[in-house]
């Protein structure tokens, strides 16, 4: 049974090493991290921009701080947790991961464009982007 659960055991293992990194080291603290070039350049935020604060402050149970930083990631962080515990019981019963519809993809990077235009949109920066 193990060897089924290898790739979502190493996902979590992964993942959960890298959550830990972000919630031991803050990355408030600017450049802690590295930055983020579109940012950088144009004074936009990315749809990403906030997300390891975002990771931070839910690393510390802290939602409305995490909500600050990155509303987007707030939602999609526990959808990803139910994937992958969808993923690990489907392996842990010999099954193949779950199969989401090809128009899955093209939806999220639809989701990350549009919210990645209303955070720049100036009435709801405040709200979307509450961290700049």
């Amino acid at each position: 049974m193990w060897h089924r659960l290898r790739a979502p055991l190493v996902t979590a293992g992964t993942v959960g090493a890298g959550t830990l990194l972000v919630a031991l080291r803050s990355p408030h603290a600017p450049n802690s991290y590295g930055f983020c070039p579109l940012l950088v350049l144009t004074g936009w935020a990315c749809p990403l921009c906030g997300g390891l604060r975002g990771t931070y402050e839910l690393a510390h149970l802290d939602l409305a701080g995490a909500w600050a930083m990155n509303p987007l990631w707030v939602l999609l962080a526990p959808a990803l947790v139910v994937l992958w515990g969808v993923w690990a019981l489907r392996r842990a019963r010999g099954l193949d991961g779950p199969r989401l519809p090809s128009w899955t993809a093209w939806s999220l990077l639809g989701l990350l464009v549009v919210f990645g235009v209303l955070r720049n949109l100036p009435p709801l920066a405040p709200y979307l982007t509450s961290w700049l």
